[in-house]
C-alpha cells in the first residue's frame, strides 16, 4: 500500500511540510512568538526549559531537539537560543542539515539582542517557507510510517471502543511493515505480564519489566505509590475504578502483534513493527517523546475530550463515546463511540479510523491542525538546578 508524502534528504518520509522555529530555552520564546506573528505559514511552541539541567535529564532534552529539528515532517528550522544553554548549537545544526533541513541558528547574545534575532529569524522563516514549495509529494510505501498511539482522558469506554479500534489500526499499519509505538508506561501498570508475553524474546520482555519497575521505585523515591495515585479523578468520574482496568485497557491501543522493541524517551526505533517507548502518562510529554522519535502522525483516543495536539505532527482524535463526539465536535476527528452503540464491531469502527488515518497522511488536516493546537513538553527525569 502506498501514500503520497516527502521523501527527504536522508531516506526519511515527512507527511507535512513545516517550517520549524524552534525555541531552545524559555528565553527565547517571545522571539519565537514574534517570528511567528510575521510568518504565520512557520510553527513554534512555547518551551519550559532553559539552562538548568544536567547529566541524564540534559540528554533527553537535547534527543527531543535533534528529534524535531531533524524530523521528517519538517523542511526546515530556525534554531534559536539565548547564547548560555549548556547546548552545542552549531552542532544541532550541523546534524539538522545533515539531515537535509535548511537551517538558520540565531542566538541573541551573537546578534546583538532581540530585535536583530527578531529580523533575523524572520528573513530565514521567509526564505524557508518560499523554498519548501519545492518539494512535492510522491508515491511512497506505507512501512515508512510511524504511528504514535495515545490515549488521554480515559474513561469506562476507552478499553471497549476507542483503543481497541486503534489497536486495529496498529494491526493493520504493522501488517504494511510500518511502526506503531506503545508509550505511557505509568498505564502499564498491572498488565506489564501480558506485554512480556507478546515480547521477541527474554530481552525485550525483561526490557519492559524493567522500564515499569523503574517508574514506580522512582515514584516511590518521592513517597508516592502510583498504584495509589491512579486512575485520576477524571478517570473515576468517566467510570474507570482501578489502575489494573485503566491499564488493560491501555494497552488495546497496542493491537495483537508481537514487541520487538523498547526504546527510551525520544529515542528512534531501530526496528519496524510494534515497539515501546518509555513515557510517562502525561499526554503532551509522552506525543512530544514519540514525535521527537520520528512518529510523522498520532492516534489519540479519548473519553473526556483532551483537546490538544502537536506542532509538527498531525494528531488524529478519537472520541471513545458518542456524548463526547457530539459535546466536541469542533476538537474531535473520529466517533468510536459506533461501537458502545451497537453500529460497528471494533474491528469496522478500526478499518474506518484506517482510512482516516490514510487521508491524514496524504494531507488531509485534522481538527487539531485546523484549530492551531501546538502542545510541547519534555519528560523531565531530574531536578531544575
Amino acid at each position: 500500500m502506498e501514500i503520497q508524502a516527502y521523501v527527504r534528504a536522508d531516506g526519511r518520509v515527512g507527511v507535512r511540510n513545516h517550517v520549524l522555529i524552534l525555541p531552545v530555552s524559555y528565553e527565547v520564546n517571545q522571539i519565537a512568538d514574534r517570528i511567528v506573528r510575521q510568518v504565520p505559514e512557520a510553527v513554534t511552541f512555547r518551551n519550559q526549559h532553559g539552562i538548568d539541567q544536567t547529566g541524564a535529564d540534559l540528554e533527553q532534552t537535547l534527543r527531543v531537539y535533534e528529534g524535531f529539528a531533524t524530523h521528517p515532517n519538517v523542511s526546515g528550522v530556525v534554531i534559536l537560543g539565548w547564547g548560555h544553554e549548556p547546548y552545542d548549537l552549531p552542532s544541532l545544526a550541523a546534524r539538522a542539515e545533515a539531515a537535509g533541513k535548511q537551517v538558520e541558528l540565531v542566538t541573541i547574545e551573537q546578534v546583538g539582542g532581540m530585535r536583530r534575532a527578531i529580523e533575523r529569524g524572520v528573513l530565514a522563516a521567509q526564505r524557508f517557507v518560499a523554498e519548501r514549495g519545492k518539494a512535492q509529494r510522491q508515491p511512497v510505501p506505507l512501512s515508512s510510517i510511524i504511528l504514535g498511539t495515545e490515549c488521554g482522558g480515559s474513561d469506562a469506554c476507552s478499553g471497549i471502543s476507542g483503543n481497541p479500534a486503534l489497536g486495529v489500526v496498529s494491526d493493520l499499519l504493522v501488517g504494511e511493515g510500518g511502526t506503531s509505538i506503545l508509550s505511557e508506561t505509568t498505564e502499564l501498570i498491572g498488565a506489564e505480564h501480558l506485554l512480556a508475553e507478546r515480547a521477541v524474546s527474554p530481552e525485550v520482555a525483561e526490557r519492559i519489566l524493567f522500564i515499569v519497575r523503574r517508574i514506580e521505585e522512582n515514584a516511590m523515591k518521592m513517597g508516592v505509590d502510583i498504584r495509589g495515585a491512579q486512575p485520576a479523578p477524571g478517570n473515576i468520574e468517566g467510570g474507570i475504578t482501578t489502575i489494573e482496568e485503566k491499564s488493560l485497557g491501555c494497552i488495546h491501543k497496542a493491537g495483537t502483534a508481537p514487541i520487538r522493541e523498547v526504546v527510551e524517551y525520544a529515542e528512534r526505533p531501530s526496528e519496524k513493527g510494534l515497539v515501546i517507548m518509555d513515557t510517562p502518562g502525561h499526554d503532551i510529554e509522552q506525543l512530544t517523546g514519540m514525535v521527537a522519535g520520528g512518529a510523522q502522525i498520532v492516534i489519540f483516543t479519548t473519553g473526556r475530550g483532551t483537546p490538544t495536539g502537536c506542532p509538527i505532527a498531525p494528531v488524529i482524535k478519537v472520541a471513545t463515546n458518542t456524548f463526547t463526539y457530539q459535546r466536541m465536535k469542533d476538537n474531535i476527528d473520529f466517533n468510536a463511540g459506533t461501537v458502545i452503540d451497537g453500529q460497528e464491531t471494533v474491528e469496522q469502527a478500526g478499518r474506518r479510523l484506517f482510512q482516516l488515518m490514510l487521508e491524514v497522511l496524504n494531507g488531509a488536516q485534522t481538527k487539531a491542525e485546523i484549530l492551531g493546537h501546538r502542545e510541547f513538553g519534555i519528560y523531565r527525569i531530574g531536578q531544575s538546578l
